[in-house]
């Protein structure tokens, strides 16, 4: 029984925990991208 445990959590637990930590970076990215992208639009607007 234990075995099984310990190998349930290492199959699920492990990709769990990337898909978490990947999330948490691209989340960070995608606010940069979306400030540059509004910036953009501003800075277009005022030009013509």
């Amino acid at each position: 029984m234990d075995n099984n445990f310990l190998t349930i959590i290492a199959n699920v637990g492990f990709p769990i925990a990337l898909s978490m930590y990947l999330l948490v970076r691209i989340e960070g990215k995608l606010q940069v991208l979306s400030d540059s992208i509004n910036e953009l639009s501003s800075v277009l607007v005022n030009f013509k």
